[in-house]
């Protein structure tokens, strides 16, 4: 519903609110292509139905463009339909809110009883190799579930589902425990001694490539006390049952957009590296001595 971004998500759905010069939801699909998933499901609720649109061809818009002669507009519009070229989009949709797991399992029929991957698409990464594509290697090798992670702060596990680990390799990890926004307490923290830095915790960040045993477990896991089906209770149960998950500490910038404050400082860190926006705006940060 995108409470936390009130009152902007009364009229605009939080995945098309933009990260720079794109909506959210472009960043997750770019992602997607650059590691070669060409097949995308969207789930999405009443009141976001809207994002369909994006994705449309619109070519009333563009016979106005070129009658204007607007060529910076046509090229910007141009632009997404080349990064659309060769994707096909589904849509399914979720009438109530009723957690990740709900929305996984609305996709099943498009799963076709292979591997999928699931992007949260208020979790962008500014990456040299895209961060699906990461996760895509390793379980080319291992052909077991996949968690992105990456580390954050004692102060921020309460916001986030914290993994308890036995390290295997260079950032892969074998999972032994999920707790859903824990406590600092029940929170399992870094001492400085395993390879992370003292005081931090590995949270899981909205990139899993997943298995189709994890609707079996979706179709029996209990539902939280808000009524919810949450993907953290599946993989607990499938852990329980002697499933191998594993987790992969994913290289690169993770830029959180899940709430308003991360959203604004994730928009300045992408503003500042991008590649046709970044120079003026640093240019014009230091004439104006804002910094």
């Amino acid at each position: 519903m995108g409470t936390r971004f009130l009152p902007l998500s009364k009229v605009i759905p939080k995945p098309l609110l933009p990260l720079v010069d794109e909506p959210m939801i472009s960043w997750a699909v770019k992602e997607l292509k650059e590691a070669g998933i060409h097949d995308i499901a969207f789930v999405l609720s009443d009141s976001s139905k809207i994002i369909m649109d994006y994705f449309k061809a619109k070519n009333g818009l563009r016979d106005v463009l070129a009658a204007q002669n607007n060529n910076v507009a046509l090229e910007a519009l141009g632009k997404l339909e080349r990064e659309l070229e060769d994707i096909k989009f589904s849509f399914v949709m979720q009438s109530e809110p009723k957690g990740d797991g709900d929305a996984v399992l609305r996709a099943k029929k498009y799963v076709h009883n292979e591997p999928f991957a699931v992007l949260f698409p208020d979790d962008i990464f500014q990456c040299q190799r895209a961060a699906i594509d990461q996760l895509q290697q390793i379980f080319q090798v291992s052909q077991k579930p996949i968690i992105g992670l990456k580390r954050v702060s004692a102060e921020k596990v309460s916001s986030y589902g914290i993994v308890a680990v036995e390290k295997i390799a260079n950032r892969l990890y074998k999972i032994k425990k999920i707790v859903e926004k824990p406590s600092l307490s029940e929170a399992s923290l870094e001492s400085g001694k395993s390879g992370g830095p003292e005081g931090t915790a590995l949270a899981i960040c909205g990139r899993y490539v997943l298995t189709p045993d994890i609707f079996h477990y979706l179709g029996i896991a209990p539902l939280n006390k808000k009524g919810e089906l949450i993907l953290a209770q599946a993989f607990s149960l499938m852990l329980n049952d002697g499933i191998i998950i594993y987790g992969y500490e994913i290289e690169g910038e993770w830029l959180e957009c899940g709430q308003m404050t991360e959203w604004m400082k994730s928009n300045i860190k992408a503003l500042l590296t991008h590649k046709t926006y970044g120079p003026p705006i640093k240019e014009w940060l230091k004439k104006e001595k804002i910094f």
